[in-house]
């Protein structure tokens, strides 16, 4: 990751950037609601949703005539699989014939996607490359070109209709002969207004409002006082983010330990709690749960994996504790310990009193201003692009009113942000040939039980990006017929697993998780050199995987 120190002006030349660009944003928003196409697209949204309703009732209603029927001319009970075949109906039973005239694409044309991700992957370790793709323009550039290159295929080769997710569901013709400008619009579309615009705007707006706030001291490094600010990142990470509360902690933590030289298994472990175990509890604590959000997994649903997070983030948090009271911190050497108790100094917080309140709007919003559901106690649905509006705003009021003098005692830039959004632009355009196949054929896969898609889950999540991978599992689980307990269309259980595979597992190397490596990089950055891409894996196989192993065995 190339990113220098920022000079003071830079920080105020970029947040005054920033600012101007949040208030352009806001006032095209603005000129679109007098336009009225906010409130037109969550009309169409709405009235998609209550024809949906209606002909999936119907349909439940001549299915249950049909069973009966069946039931009384076998006279048996219907099999598990065809009690499976029938409550999957009631959900997808007017779907079926939608998806037949809506064939996938070739296999083929998933290679744009798994290219992108083979060199986030790889990229980064080839020593004559990693410099390069060190910028975010190397990174745009390479997600640009495969996302053209996706976008190309629809435009002129792919000759079959498609389905269309924003801003309500449709299907779309291609053209009768030449160039399918609604076929590559669609996928446009469907890959930047339905999911990349919500999902890059909730991550920036967790990530500008914690750049407000700065904590700062230098407490004794004792296993005592590591382990509390691990357990405080672990609680914090689900409420603000894993990028928010790694943003937040992992200079602190430095500060707070730079006497010792023992200090990597410390970085290591924050990054398996802060940065990734601690965000399972809500939709905005880590990027693959938001997007489960977004295909209408409820608010407050992820809350129901408490005991699958308590579970792991406790056990880490003992065995961080045990290696560092019983190897580590006794390797330290008497004048290191010494002087780190006479330096020693109590934290200090700045910047809360605006930046909390305002983090509590970002909850507040997520939760209620989906376009796709009323308000509660209303029957008001949000307009289109509400939440995002009011997301920006709420960056605005942290940039406005905040010191400056914190973002820059912070040393806070942009550039991890910026990161993510020139990656994830290519990833989400790449990935709908993908979605597509694994929405037609995902039931053939022989991925059935919790425990076989928190492994799958999570194993591409460890070499993968797993917001993506989330993603990609969850529709394969959408295609499989489910039980009685649905969630957006996918069986209870299996959501289950796919949400702790991807949350869990995504700590699993460098790449799992954005906020991985940006906490490497300053912890690098800091004097404290971390283990390689395979040295982490060491760590993580080692401590990791037998945690998660119990968890799979006792939970799912």
């Amino acid at each position: 990751m190339h990113e220098t120190a920022p000079s003071t002006s830079g920080i105020r030349r970029s947040s005054r950037t920033t600012l101007a660009g949040v208030g352009v944003a806001l006032g095209i928003y603005l000129a679109a609601l007098l336009a009225g196409a906010p409130q037109h697209g969550r009309d169409l949204l709405v009235a998609a949703q209550a024809s949906h309703g209606e002909h999936a009732a119907h349909g439940a209603g001549q299915e249950t005539d049909q069973e009966t029927s069946h039931a009384a001319d076998h006279g048996d009970h219907a099999t598990p699989r065809e009690a499976d075949q029938v409550a999957s109906h009631d959900d997808h039973g007017d779907e079926a014939t939608l998806h037949a005239a809506v064939p996938p694409p070739p296999a083929w044309a998933v290679t744009p996607f798994v290219l992108l991700l083979g060199a986030i992957a790889v990229l980064p370790l080839i020593p004559a490359l990693a410099h390069w793709w060190e910028y975010n323009s190397s990174k745009l550039l390479v997600a640009g070109s495969l996302g053209l290159i996706t976008l190309s295929y629809y435009l002129l080769l792919h000759n079959a209709a498609i389905e269309q997710h924003f801003p309500a569901h449709d299907v779309v013709a291609p053209a009768s002969s030449g160039v399918s400008w609604a076929l590559a619009g669609t996928v446009l579309a469907n890959a930047l207004l339905a999911e990349y615009v919500p999902f890059i705007t909730l991550l920036f707006a967790l990530y500008a409002i914690t750049g407000g706030v700065r904590i700062e001291g230098d407490m004794q490094a004792t296993p005592k006082t590591n382990t509390a600010l691990l357990a405080l990142g672990a609680a914090m990470a689900s409420f603000i983010g894993t990028t928010g509360a790694a943003m937040l902690l992992v200079r602190p933590l430095l500060e707070t330990n730079h006497e010792r030289k023992r200090v990597v298994h410390t970085l290591v472990f924050f990054i398996f709690l802060v940065c990734n175990c601690g965000g399972c509890l809500l939709p905005i604590g880590d990027p693959p749960l938001f997007l489960g959000y977004l295909q209408g997994v409820p608010f407050l649903w992820t809350f129901s994996l408490w005991k699958e997070w308590l579970a792991v983030n406790i056990t880490l948090l003992v065995i961080y504790w045990v290696w560092d009271s019983f190897i580590a911190y006794p390797a330290e050497r008497h004048a290191d310990r010494e002087i780190d108790r006479v330096t020693a100094r109590s934290l200090r917080v700045t910047g809360l009193w605006l930046n909390l309140p305002l983090m509590a709007g970002v909850i507040l919003a997520v939760a209620l201003l989906d376009p796709s559901k009323p308000l509660p106690g209303l029957d008001w649905h949000p307009w289109i692009f509400l939440r995002e509006a009011v997301l920006l705003a709420l960056v605005g009021c942290s940039l406005w009113f905040g010191a400056i003098e914190i973002r820059v005692k912070n040393g806070f830039s942009y550039f991890a942000i910026l990161e993510v959004a020139a990656l994830f632009v290519g990833i989400f355009i790449c990935m709908q040939p993908a979605l597509a196949l694994l929405n037609e054929h995902g039931a053939s896969l022989g991925i059935r039980s919790p425990v076989a898609f928190f492994w799958t889950t999570g194993a591409l999540s460890s070499v993968l990006d797993n917001a993506p991978t989330y993603l990609v599992f969850f529709k394969t689980a959408q295609s499989l017929p489910g039980g009685g307990d649905l969630v957006a269309g996918v069986d209870a259980g299996r959501l289950t697993g796919i949400s702790l595979g991807a949350v869990f597992l995504g700590a699993m190397t460098y790449i799992g998780n954005g906020p991985n490596f940006m906490v490497k990089a300053i912890a690098e950055g800091a004097g404290v050199r971390m283990p390689s891409f395979f040295g982490y894996m060491l760590y993580s196989c080692g401590v990791l995987l037998p945690v998660f192993a119990v968890v799979a065995f006792f939970f799912l």
